[in-house]
């Protein structure tokens, strides 16, 4: 693609906005060489690779790169004999210990059971090295100093220094505490001068301490001496200084040598890493743009849902949906210059060269992108001083090189195709330029305000008119693209609502042709028509879901109506059983009186006598009836099956058995309301004949019957949000008042998702966890308006 593609588009502000999110130079490389990619496979396989790391993100919100440097010029010298220095070697170190560390963030992702493929070969295929990371770390501190541990030789010698470094701050302390010294002194501080310890004597004095003068104050009156009596101790503690760095440099070696021992490896870890960094930092620039990851084709189809340029501020971007590639393969933005045109056309560019450069786009899901193999873009003013060329011809030149070039794989974006000449045949030059790349089979948009190539999308088949509507109450583009409506002119309004007068107006709509009027006319009449249809779609979606929560409504009451029906009845039962056993208690009691009676009173009263009595009384207990009749019906001979006609007794109304809930209930459909009914309370019907199925129109839930309950548990994330989202909807036509959607606990990853997709639906009334016996937090209960 060429280079002035990426300048125009400002494909290259991307690129720098991607680099704010690597965590090491190593990504940052990979990001300044990054370019589209016009293999198919290659693409798709860049995209997959977002979408993991976008998927880790939101599962684990952070990923460890800490610690990443480039060390293969370390390694490199290491591996020709070279020493590094201690700094260079704790790079090596914290690079070894960030492999190490991805390592065991796998391992918890594994854990978890989070499946990322790509990922997981990536981190496979670092080597960890251990060894090499503890030998650096026990030999240098974290500020890259030498660790007096680092060898038993490099102890000994640094007790060394600093047993004489005490011996000789004691002999010029005591030197500094004569009652001498603050004669013969400048100041009374030990001070060092060429490594080694002098005090700062005055020049008179020169002679009182003896020893070498190492320097002298800039106006000669203080002269730096080594008094006679340290020299021994300083040249002592020099030697000690020698052996230290010769120590040193040896331990640096010995690192050296094991580094360059694991050269290779190391660099093949860097190499991997700065792709993890790379495939991160992708996903963390698609998150600060709300992007999402787009299906790629190679049929040369966009459908951008929601489309946003991701260089324009959320609070001043407008999304459009853009469609290309299938009923039409060009799209002629006609209109005056209001400045959106461009910023649409600069959208499907950039957009393009994201998706194929492996970035997610700022879309809605669904969103599709072809894979080109080339993109043109003629955008802005080309006027080159240099060249003594005028706009026109900047432009041109331009265009005979994407001419030369183009294919049926291409993109080609036109702004303000044939500006800058005369308008007749800079009209008729666009047109022929555009006929021509529609020839090559390429995918075409184009901007223009010339008023000719408003009749030319319907001049053309596979090309379609657009337009960037304009508000004229506020004399400002709206931004949005309309898709099927060419653009047309608003100076007249325009000049009207700024206070031109209206003579001066009319005089000049007079000097416009007929043809001109009738096309302006035209364009009025479809934008007007499509606002009008965008309007009554709006008040018909309305009363829809005004009627739904109506039939909602209805079917809550009528659920809470036989839900306390039931409990009435119930309740009416158990008091009626209590009567009985009452009465009961009471007979036995009278039973037992008359017993006592006989036999304490000798009364004639006979045994079969009594058991008569007790009879009489049992029968005159008085029957409780409740409100469900005990029918025997043919259920008991005749099993019950779907789609059966049944005569539901407790309302006394037919309907038709639509699913079987358990061995107790069915669901049954009475006219267009389903209710659970205890299958003691059915009698059947009739049972239809199966007869020949026309095919019609139907809405119907998921298979005709929708479950009470959707189990997520196992799905991937996305696939579980797409199952909740086909859920809703079916039981939202099924009429139900409440579903529960049992995610599992987990990591609680699904259940936020799910619970963040609820919270904004339109038609969920409030939700809840379930109870204890309903599963607690690994199930969410929904109650619909």
């Amino acid at each position: 693609m060429q280079p002035r593609t990426f300048k125009v588009l400002e494909f290259n502000k991307v690129k720098e906005k991607l680099r704010e999110f690597t965590a090491s130079s190593l990504g940052k490389e990979k990001v300044d060489s990054l370019l589209p990619s016009s293999d198919f496979e290659e693409v798709k396989n860049s995209q997959l690779q977002t979408d993991e790391a976008a998927t880790i993100i939101r599962l684990k919100g952070e990923v460890p790169l800490g610690g990443i440097k480039d060390i293969r010029a370390h390694a490199k010298r290491a591996q020709l004999g070279g020493a590094l220095h201690a700094q260079e070697l704790l790079e090596v170190a914290g690079t070894i210990y960030a492999t190490r560390q991805l390592k065991k963030f796998m391992e918890a992702l594994l854990e978890d059971e989070i499946k990322v493929p790509i990922l997981q070969q990536l981190i496979e295929d670092l080597v960890a090295l251990p060894e090499v990371e503890r030998a650096i770390k026990t030999c240098i501190d974290d500020h890259g100093e030498m660790l007096d541990g680092a060898s038993d030789k490099l102890r000994g010698i640094r007790q060394q220094l600093r047993s004489t470094e005490s011996r000789i701050r004691e002999k010029l302390d005591s030197m500094l505490r004569s009652s001498n010294a603050q004669k013969m002194l400048s100041d009374a501080i030990v001070t060092i001068r060429n490594e080694r310890y002098v005090l700062p004597v005055k020049q008179e004095y020169r002679g009182a301490y003896g020893g070498i003068v190492h320097d002298q104050s800039s106006s000669g009156a203080t002269l730096f001496i080594e008094p006679q009596q340290v020299v021994d101790l300083n040249n002592t503690l020099q030697e000690a200084k020698v052996k230290e760095k010769q120590e040193i440099d040896r331990i640096l070696r010995e690192l050296s040598l094991q580094v360059a021992e694991v050269a290779e490896e190391l660099t093949s870890n860097v190499v991997i890493l700065a792709e993890i960094d790379f495939m991160f930092a992708k996903a963390k620039y698609g998150k600060h743009i709300r992007g999402t990851k787009p299906t790629v084709n190679n049929d040369g189809y966009v459908r951008m849902l929601q489309a946003r340029h991701p260089l324009i501020s959320d609070d001043e971007v407008v999304p459009n949906d853009i469609v290309l590639g299938k009923d039409y393969t060009s799209i002629v933005i006609t209109g005056p210059n209001t400045g959106g045109k461009t910023v649409t056309i600069k959208t499907i560019g950039l957009l393009t060269l994201m998706a194929q450069s492996g970035l997610q786009i700022p879309a809605q899901d669904g969103s599709e992108v072809a894979v080109f193999s080339k993109v043109f873009a003629d955008i802005g003013d080309e006027q080159s001083i240099e060249q003594s060329l005028s706009t026109f011809s900047s432009h041109m030149v331009n265009i005979v090189d994407i001419l030369k070039d183009v294919d049926d794989e291409s993109l080609v974006l036109f702004d303000e195709l044939g500006a800058g000449t005369d308008p007749q045949e800079g009209a008729a030059l666009a047109i022929s330029i555009l006929d021509e790349v529609y020839q090559k089979g390429a995918r075409v948009v184009a901007t223009t305000h010339y008023p000719e190539l408003k009749a030319y999308g319907y001049n053309r088949a596979g090309v379609v008119n657009a337009s960037v509507e304009f508000d004229i109450e506020t004399l400002s583009p709206t931004y949005r693209l309309l898709i099927g409506v060419p653009g047309r002119s608003n100076a007249f309004e325009i000049s009207k609502r700024l206070g031109l007068q209206g003579d001066i107006i009319q005089r000049a709509k007079s000097f416009v042709s007929d043809e001109s009027n009738t096309v302006e006319n035209m364009i009025a009449s479809l934008e007007d028509s499509q606002k009008r249809a965008e309007k009554e779609w709006k008040e018909a979606e309305q009363i829809r879901k005004d009627a739904e929560t109506l039939h909602n409504q209805l079917q809550k009451q009528i659920i809470d109506l036989n839900e306390q029906r039931d409990k009435l009845y119930e309740k009416a039962a158990k008091k009626a059983e209590e009567m009985v056993e009452e009465s009961k208690k009471e007979a036995e009691e009278i039973i037992r009186e008359l017993r006592k009676m006989r036999l304490e009173q000798h009364a004639n009263v006979k045994e079969h006598e009594l058991i008569d009595a007790k009879k009489r009384l049992e029968d005159a207990v008085p029957s409780v009836q409740g409100s469900k009749q005990k029918t025997t019906s043919p259920q008991s001979t005749q099993q019950l099956e779907l789609g059966d006609e049944v005569k539901v007794l407790t309302l006394n109304q037919t309907g038709n058995l639509v699913e079987k809930v358990n061995d107790r209930e069915w669901q049954v459909q009475v006219g267009i309301l389903k209710i659970k009914v205890k299958t003691k309370d059915l009698q059947y019907v009739n049972r239809p004949k199966p007869v020949e199925k026309k095919p019609l129109a139907t809405i119907r839930g998921k298979d005709y019957h929708v479950n009470l309950e959707l189990d997520l548990r196992g799905e991937r994330y996305e696939d579980a949000l797409l199952r909740v989202e086909k859920y809703i909807d079916d039981a939202l036509l099924a009429g139900y008042p409440r579903v529960s959607i049992i995610h599992g606990k987990g990591t609680g990853a699904l259940r936020t998702g799910v619970q963040n997709y609820l919270k904004n639906h339109r038609s969920v009334k409030n939700y809840r966890f379930g109870d204890a016996s309903e599963g607690g937090t690994g199930v969410t209960v929904v109650e619909f308006k």
